[in-house]
C-alpha cells in the first residue's frame, strides 16, 4: 500500500567549492549562478574530486526540495534550477552540466551545485561557452524520465511481444495492477551514453528476464518478494536499476549513443519488458517539461494517477541492498 510520500531522485553533483575559476575575469573564484558567470572564462575541478548524490523531490510549483535521504544539502531546502551550461574541453569536446542553487527560507543562496551530464576530470581546463536560462528544466527532465531502450519488447494486452520502438499511440498494454491500458503518449530522444545517461544493462535471467533489459539509470522496476530476503519488511518493492549494478550482470554500458523511448498512460503504471515488471513514465513538475506543449496543456496542472502517485513508499531504501542484490532479488521472487 502506497504511504503517500513522492519518490526522491538522487543526481550526481559537484559542491560549487569543488569548481573554481583558474583563468578569465572571476579567477579565484569557485563557480556560481548564472548572473555572476560570465563566458569565456576557465574552470577546474579540484584535485581528487567527487560529486556526491543530492536527492531531490519534486515540488507541484516547479521547483524541488532536498529529500531526507541525500548526501548533501540541507534535508527539505528548496533547490532551484538556475541555468543549463557549457563547458568544452582542452580537446574540443562539449560537456553540459545544470546549475542548481539550495536557497534557505529568507530565499538567501546557501549552496551552489553543478549537475554534469557527463564526466568531468579533474585538474582540466573547461571553458565556460554556454549560458542557457531557457532549456534547464527540460534538460533536467530528460534526466528524470525513466526510459526504455530501442529493441526492448513490451507485453501487449494480447500477451504478445512488440519493441518498445514499434508501438504506437493507442495501442493496448498489460499492466500489473489495472489490466489492460491504453498507451497516451510516446516520447522518443537520442543522447551519448555517458554519465547520467548511460543505460543499465541487466543481463537475461539476471531477474528472470528473457532477454538482456536497459534502462535508464532511475529506472525503478518492481518486485514482488515471496520472502522478504532484504528486510524491507513488505513483499512488494520497487528498485532503481542503477542500485542493482554489480559490475557482473548488471552494468553501466557506456559509450556511444543511445535512443530512449518514454511510455505514458492515464496513470502511473507497471508494466511488462522483457518480462520485467517496469514502472511507465509518471508525470511530475521534474519530467512535464518533455511532454508536447498541447499534451501539457490537456493535462492541465492536476493529473490523477500521476500526482497522487499510487507506488509511492514502495522504494527500497538503498541501504538493504549490497553487491548480491540482484540475485538475492531473484532468490526472493522465486520462492
Amino acid at each position: 500500500m502506497s504511504t503517500g510520500f513522492p519518490t526522491s531522485q538522487s543526481v550526481p553533483v559537484y559542491v560549487a567549492s569543488q569548481i573554481r575559476a583558474t583563468d578569465g575575469a572571476n579567477m579565484g573564484d569557485v563557480i556560481s549562478f548564472a548572473r555572476e558567470l560570465i563566458l569565456d572564462d576557465v574552470y577546474q575541478v579540484d584535485y581528487g574530486a567527487e560529486p556526491v548524490r543530492l536527492s531531490l523531490v519534486a515540488r507541484a510549483d516547479a521547483t524541488f526540495c532536498v529529500a531526507k535521504d541525500t548526501k548533501v544539502g540541507t534535508p527539505s531546502a528548496v533547490i532551484h534550477l538556475d541555468c543549463a551550461i557549457t563547458f568544452m574541453s582542452p580537446d574540443g569536446a562539449m560537456v553540459d552540466a545544470l546549475l542548481l542553487v539550495e536557497v534557505d527560507d529568507e530565499g538567501d543562496v546557501v549552496e551552489v551545485y553543478v549537475l554534469p551530464f557527463n564526466t568531468l576530470i579533474s585538474d582540466t581546463e573547461y571553458r565556460l561557452v554556454g549560458i542557457d536560462h531557457e532549456t534547464a528544466l527540460i534538460k533536467f527532465a530528460q534526466v528524470a524520465c525513466v526510459s526504455f531502450t530501442r529493441g526492448t519488447h513490451i507485453t501487449l494486452a494480447s500477451g504478445a511481444q512488440r519493441t518498445v520502438e514499434e508501438l504506437v499511440v493507442g495501442d493496448r498494454i498489460l499492466t500489473r495492477d489495472d489490466g489492460v491500458q491504453t498507451l497516451r503518449w510516446i516520447g522518443t530522444s537520442t543522447t551519448r551514453a555517458l554519465g547520467e545517461f548511460a543505460p543499465i544493462r541487466i543481463t537475461a535471467g539476471t531477474l528472470n528476464n528473457t532477454a538482456d533489459l536497459l534502462v535508464s539509470p532511475d529506472h525503478r522496476l518492481f518486485i514482488y518478494q515471496r520472502a522478504d530476503e532484504l528486510g524491507a519488511g513488505r513483499a512488494e518493492v520497487l528498485v532503481k536499476a542503477r542500485h542493482l549494478v554489480n559490475g557482473i550482470s548488471v552494468t553501466v554500458s557506456e559509450g556511444g549513443f543511445v535512443d530512449y523511448f518514454q511510455l505514458l498512460f492515464d496513470s502511473h503504471q507497471i508494466i511488462y519488458a522483457e518480462g520485467i515488471a517496469a514502472e511507465s513514465m509518471l508525470i511530475d513538475s521534474r519530467t512535464r517539461a518533455v511532454l508536447p506543449t498541447d499534451l501539457s496543456q490537456t493535462l492541465g496542472a492536476y493529473v490523477r494517477g500521476h500526482s497522487d502517485l499510487p507506488h509511492a513508499g514502495l522504494d527500497l531504501n538503498e541501504g538493504l541492498l549490497g553487491p548480491d542484490a540482484a540475485a538475492r532479488l531473484k532468490k526472493a521472487s522465486a520462492r
